[in-house]
């Protein structure tokens, strides 16, 4: 029997040509492409997730700030928002993932460097200046679903001040009983976790919790407790 992993794999291969052609189409006519937003949220299906949405997401000048769980919460994320995302600079290096990172205009950021965070503040506020809707995990890596780990606010400096208008949207991503399976922590190799997931049966329903919006005030520090502790709140 072919792995469940490898079936997967290749119906998102059959997908990627006609979404990398319309998206083509939509940017030569400099329209806003929902082709990124569309193969994502394809690609989180075909991966066994069933979107469950709560709150309302905005559109446009806001930053998500969301607990972190595993690579899927990124497809999820895009497809239900077709938000960009703050990720880590060596996902750039990934054959194939790092290009299409490109096409949704993702920021690359190396956490580690911390000589280089006043370039990646102005990286961030760059975008910020453009009204996308941006997502950024502060959490700072992958956590096991029942704790939250503590936020991390160096980025969120970009905030402080704000742009005009712009709006912080927590997010609380649950993938009920399917967590213990999905979430990525430990030492577990990439691609060890990523074919866990892939050869998993059966579906499993993912709720993103779009939680009330409020104005980023009062510093970075501030702004990452804020949204944390609205988090924690909605997981009680």
């Amino acid at each position: 029997m072919i792995a469940r992993r490898y079936v997967r794999l290749a119906a998102l291969v059959l997908v990627l040509p006609g979404a990398l052609v319309l998206h083509g189409l939509w940017r030569l006519v400099r329209a806003p492409s929902p082709w990124p937003r569309l193969f994502l949220g394809t690609a989180a299906r075909l991966f066994g997730a069933r979107p469950r949405i709560l709150g309302r997401p905005l559109r446009r000048d806001v930053v998500f700030l969301s607990n972190h769980l595993s690579w899927m919460d990124i497809p999820l994320l895009a497809g239900a928002t077709g938000t960009a995302f703050v990720a880590k600079a060596e996902l750039r290096a990934v054959p194939l993932i790092g290009w299409l990172c490109t096409l949704n205009r993702t920021i690359f950021v190396s956490r580690g460097d911390r000589m280089g965070i006043e370039r990646q503040v102005a990286d961030l506020r760059d975008a910020l200046a453009h009204a996308w809707a941006i997502a950024i995990f502060p959490e700072g890596t992958t956590g096991d679903g029942s704790t939250l780990l503590p936020f991390k606010p160096a980025l969120l400096a970009a905030l402080d001040p704000a742009p005009a208008g712009l709006m912080i949207q927590p997010v609380r991503i649950d993938y009920g009983e399917a967590t213990a399976e999905l979430a990525w922590v430990g030492d577990e190799h990439g691609k060890d976790h990523a074919a866990r997931v892939l050869n998993r049966a059966g579906r499993f329903t993912a709720t993103l919790h779009f939680l009330e919006p409020f104005v980023p005030e009062g510093g970075r520090k501030a702004i990452a407790a804020e949204a944390r502790a609205r988090i924690e709140a909605a997981g009680r």
